[in-house]
């Protein structure tokens, strides 16, 4: 369902790259719960020739995770998409599967060109680059960097201007905030989904998508990633703007925001009239996690505009 490729990124960093087949009828749902697949796959495998021995000559579609996130997280997205596309999802560096190097390696360039590097060497270009908050930065500093590479845009739920230094202050504390270990996943679930100060209503996608990222060790359940790395990784963005970058995106782009989630209307907008060639899109009932809370009227969302990419 999903075979595993190795990518060499920026500094020689191993990237795990996931490319996605359709769901299994037993998984209607289209997702991977925690201790997913994703974590028992066949040894890496190198890009190439389909198993017919022939080149996969479908459009690619790469994407790209937001911070503390992972591979998985897009598994239902994937899944629809391999039915027209070559979809292939990236573990970031410090994510998932993929190496977890030292504090240092956590430019905002090191990100950009692991997303370079995963394009070329999967042989995905021209793609189509999807990106969730981190992963749509990613997206569209890639996308003004290498306008060769990339066909079309998905920005999910990331603002164009800076946060500040209090919004770092803020998740420092809230990495300080949880419980962990967690004794059981379940735990994982009810407090990320309910106990979470930042949870302002019950939300079960939450605490599965936490769930997710979660491994068990000899004292209960951790985060895969390091908490200092994702703070260290938002740091490089959070104190500045990126509109310069938007307005050299020179590819069709949509922008689509949850209507509870972290990118208001006045500035969703603004990001899609500095893009040259931006549309809008916009899911109710989705918060932040736009792609996990309300699969369907994602897909509904941008389908669409994929369509039209891959027709232009």
């Amino acid at each position: 369902m999903a075979r595993r490729i190795d990518v060499t990124g920026a500094d020689g960093v191993r990237l795990a790259a996931w490319e996605f087949a359709d769901p299994p009828k037993t998984d209607p749902s289209g997702r991977i719960p925690a201790q997913s697949p994703l974590d028992r796959a066949d040894p890496p495998d190198s890009p190439g020739p389909t198993a017919e021995g022939e080149t996969d000559r479908r459009p690619g579609v790469l994407l790209l995770h937001g911070l503390m996130g992972r591979a998985s997280h897009w598994a239902a997205t994937a899944r629809w998409l391999s039915e027209r596309h070559r979809a292939v999802a990236l573990d970031q560096r410090g994510h998932g599967q993929s190496e977890k190097p030292p504090r240092a390696a956590y430019a905002r360039e090191a990100y950009v060109e692991d997303a370079e590097a995963a394009v070329e060497q999967l042989g995905l270009a021209r793609a189509v680059v999807i990106g969730h908050a981190m992963g749509a930065l990613t997206a569209w500093q890639l996308a003004a960097k290498r306008p060769d590479l990339v066909r079309g845009l998905i920005i999910c739920d990331m603002r164009a201007s800076a946060l500040g230094a209090a919004s770092q202050r803020e998740w420092v504390d809230w990495f300080r905030s949880w419980p962990v270990p967690f004794a059981t996943l379940a735990d994982v679930r009810k407090w990320f989904g309910e106990d979470d100060p930042w949870v302002e209503r019950p939300n079960p996608a939450r605490g599965e998508f936490y769930a997710e990222v979660m491994h068990e060790c000899e004292d209960g359940w951790r985060p895969v990633f390091e908490p200092e790395q994702m703070l260290k990784s938002r740091e490089t963005w959070v104190y500045d703007a990126h509109w310069e970058e938007l307005a050299q995106v020179r590819c069709p782009a949509l922008v689509v925001r949850g209507l509870d989630g972290e990118l208001g209307r006045a500035e969703s907008q603004e990001m899609v009239r500095v893009l040259p060639y931006g549309e809008y899109a916009e899911v109710a009932d989705a918060g932040h996690l736009v792609h996990y809370d309300q699969p369907e009227a994602w897909r509904a969302a941008i389908e669409p505009f994929l369509d039209a990419v891959l027709t232009a």
